[in-house]
């Protein structure tokens, strides 16, 4: 193996640069390649400081990180740390085998898409929202700012240390991930949280009341809605959320569900029932 000059080895500031340069990562996206034109873009400056003075190798660099490229943007700057150091080795290791980047990184897509949607998408985003939205119903303004806040803290620190942690893990990073079943484990708990936030969104958010009630003699009164609250509290907002859910399942527009929740509404208040 070949000494790495000091001009050739990757510092901190290369690794601010992937940084920051992975924010502009889905500004280009194309349809056959995905994240890839943003994802060269990202490992450029990184390229350029290893291979500037080799143009056929820069060359081919830059065009194995033209293939396709998918995944969660918060996660992609641990993929570009984990490149960076592939590509360092590459350049100071002849023998080193240039297919592996793109094995690493092709097996690292699903994985840290899933957790990356799981928690940004499917958490961080949710809790924001849910934080947000009750806050900005009641004319807060700390509404909009708490979803900021809530969903940019994760996402920066998860950029910032990604970077970092990837390009010191290097091409062992797959096999720290995944032994003793991390992935796995993480994901669970993401969906667990996910879920829990969804479930108190649905009984602070969504609303259906039965406005019927039954006379049985001059005395006697039955208010459908206080029985189905005797059973158990906001089950018609879960069960209606459940009923959505099927539909959606099924295949069903979001469009024609949201027509039929408003006929249904209207029809509903037209014959005393909602």
């Amino acid at each position: 193996m070949s000494t790495k000059s000091e001009s050739k080895k990757i510092v901190k500031k290369d690794l601010i640069s992937l940084f920051w340069r992975a924010f502009l990562l889905p500004a280009c996206y194309s349809m056959d390649r995905m994240q890839a034109p943003g994802f060269a873009y990202s490992i450029l400056p990184v390229l350029k400081k290893l291979y500037g003075d080799d143009k056929e190798k820069l060359a081919e660099a830059c065009s194995r990180h033209s293939e396709v490229y998918n995944n969660t943007f918060a996660c992609s700057p641990f993929v570009l740390g984990i490149v960076a150091a592939m590509e360092e080795e590459a350049c100071a290791n002849p023998d080193f085998d240039v297919n592996s980047i793109n094995a690493i990184k092709v097996a690292l897509m699903g994985p840290l898409s899933g957790i990356g949607d799981t928690f940004f998408w499917g958490t961080f985003r949710i809790i924001g929202s849910g934080i947000g939205v009750s806050l900005a119903m009641q004319g807060n303004l700390l509404g909009p700012i708490l979803f900021l806040i809530i969903y940019n803290i994760p996402n920066f620190l998860v950029r910032y240390y990604g970077v970092q942690y990837g390009y010191k893990l290097g091409t062992n990073s797959i096999e720290t991930l995944v032994s003793g079943g991390l992935m796995n484990r993480a994901t669970t708990a993401a969906a667990v949280m996910g879920l829990t936030v969804i479930g108190g969104m649905i009984a602070s958010m969504v609303s259906v009341n039965i406005a019927l009630v039954a006379n049985f003699g001059q005395d006697v009164t039955l208010n459908v809605q206080s029985i189905f609250d005797d059973i158990c509290p906001k089950i018609l907002p879960l069960g209606l959320t459940f009923l959505i859910y099927r539909f959606l399942k099924k295949g069903v527009k979001a469009t024609w569900i949201m027509v039929g929740i408003i006929v249904l509404g209207i029809v509903g208040k037209f014959f005393g029932i909602l």
